[in-house]
């Protein structure tokens, strides 16, 4: 079943054909492809194959979101990366949010990725599990745009669904308990002040993940939405070093 509301200007998937090594750019929960879109872009300069999935229920409106699953975003992330396989000998996976949880489910089933960069990735985040016990409430505040950058804004849904909230708990729950299978080399990056995801679950998930090759880049000067923010740049630079050091 498709989205019931059309495609934002600005949240469309975006695709870049380029050489035989892929990455596979996810946004997050509420967000949309707006955020990665800079990062993709540079990425294909840099000649990679790019693809920027839309997660299913997003970048429309948040009624459409509230209709989805977890199981749809990942099917929407897999779709990607099928595109990918199709193109590509070698695969990287990056995400912002729960788009690093996504990533850590591809890392977790996927034995062949050859390598994530994780960006304020969310294992959990206790400030929302009250939810868990919400009745008769359909939708919260929004909680994108969380950026420090002045006069930038996150294309993000102005209200969250509360059955969204309840599947990205679940989620966050499956990824954590599967951390260990997690093998391949990881760039986490961090910032020291996010007002939606707590900076420890960057800690977390470097203690648990079995990657002999992994480190954590601290972000001074950005808030959760780090991919539009003052360290936008070196998000670029140090995940291109990166895939040069595993290639």
């Amino acid at each position: 079943m498709s989205d019931r509301y059309p495609v934002l200007e600005g949240a469309e998937p975006f695709y870049f054909e380029g050489s035989r090594v892929g990455i596979l750019v996810s946004h997050g929960f509420t967000g949309s492809t707006q955020s990665m879109r800079p990062l993709g872009e540079a990425y294909a300069e840099e000649g990679y194959t790019v693809c920027g999935p839309r997660l299913k229920g997003h970048g429309t409106h948040y009624e459409d979101m509230e209709q989805s699953t977890y199981q749809d975003w990942i099917a929407s992330i897999e779709e990607g990366f099928q595109w990918l396989k199709e193109r590509c000998d070698t695969i990287f996976v990056t995400g912002l949010s729960m788009g690093g949880t996504l990533t850590l489910y591809m890392a977790e089933k996927y034995p062949e990725i050859r390598g994530i960069v994780l960006i304020n990735a969310a294992i959990e985040i206790p400030a929302m599990e009250p939810v868990l016990q919400l009745e008769g409430t359909r939708f919260l505040d929004a909680i994108g745009s969380d950026i420090k950058k002045t006069g930038v804004t996150e294309l993000a849904y102005e209200k969250t669904p509360v059955k969204s909230v309840k599947e990205i708990l679940t989620f966050m729950k499956d990824v954590k308990k599967d951390l260990p299978k997690v093998s391949c080399p990881a760039l986490i990056f961090v910032s020291d002040e996010d007002h939606v995801v707590p900076p420890d679950n960057s800690q977390t998930i470097y203690g648990l993940i079995s990657s002999e090759i992994k480190e954590i880049q601290d972000l001074k000067e950005s808030y959760h939405v780090a991919t539009l923010d003052n360290d936008q740049k070196t998000i670029i630079e140090e995940t291109l070093k990166f895939i040069k050091r595993i290639l």
